[in-house]
């Protein structure tokens, strides 16, 4: 058993501690400090190191289940897997924990779905736009009923990658769910210095010169909206993470 050290950051935040320490664990996988086949402590042995509660560790753990890291075997203990050190591709929607890792999402965003809205106007079905124009009327109605519209602004998005007909693209959305809209985990109107309903009507115009682009089947006017849409959420952000990688309100 290889006996586990506190990293040395503290968090600031009561709600990063599991992530906190899935990315200690991680690391020390992926440095092969905990190699394939080591049992890793007790949870009572990491609750000391750590100074985290037992439902810290358990939720841990299974985030290091989830990812293929780790296996728990009843009555034995937990153990690294064997090619954990690779590690495959994921993105832990948990690890959006500061601007600075929403920013890099967003650069993400960028590259894949504008790429899937130049395949989804070249794809894309009636059915595709009518599930599209029922997103974008939730998303105006939300604003009108004083909502922040998280819910159809990713549904927008989904449906974007749905009509892309290459289903990586919609099952990566899925996975991150709600959470690749910045404003699901932070104040972006106040970041951008704009009254709430003037941000999210802009952003409501952004989406309309998607959806019209795909519409009119043009390509490249859907993918440079949609690049647009993103790099402008990036660059508001960027601006806000000049002035303090601050942890996510």
């Amino acid at each position: 058993m290889t006996l586990l050290r506190p990293i040395a950051a503290t968090p600031r935040r009561a709600r990063s501690l599991t992530q906190m320490l899935v990315d200690s664990i991680t690391s020390r996988i992926r440095r092969r400090e905990l190699k394939s086949g080591d049992k890793l402590p007790t949870e009572s042995e990491i609750m000391v190191a750590y100074g985290v509660s037992r439902t810290v560790v358990r939720e841990a753990i299974s985030r290091l289940q989830a990812g293929g890291l780790v296996e728990t075997r009843q009555g034995v203990g937990t153990f690294v897997l064997e090619g954990a050190a690779q590690g495959p591709f994921r993105v832990d929607p948990a690890a959006l924990a500061t601007i600075k890792e929403v920013i890099a999402l967003l650069e993400l965003r960028i590259a894949l779905e504008a790429e899937a809205a130049a395949l989804a106007a070249a794809r894309r079905t009636d059915a595709h736009l009518a599930e599209m124009r029922r997103a974008l009327d939730a998303f105006a109605h939300g604003i009108d009923e004083s909502s922040d519209a998280v819910n159809p602004d990713f549904e927008f998005h989904l449906q974007v990658a749905l009509a892309s007909g290459n289903r990586h693209f919609a099952d990566l959305m899925s996975h991150l769910g709600t959470l690749v809209i910045p404003r699901a985990r932070l104040n972006t109107a106040r970041l951008a210095h704009e009254e709430r309903s003037e941000y999210l009507r802009r952003v409501g115009r952004e989406h309309e010169d998607i959806y019209a682009a795909i519409a009119r089947g043009d390509a490249e006017a859907a993918r440079a909206a949609m690049r647009t849409h993103l790099a402008n959420s990036r660059e508001r952000l960027e601006r806000a993470h000049e002035a303090a990688d601050a942890p996510l309100d």
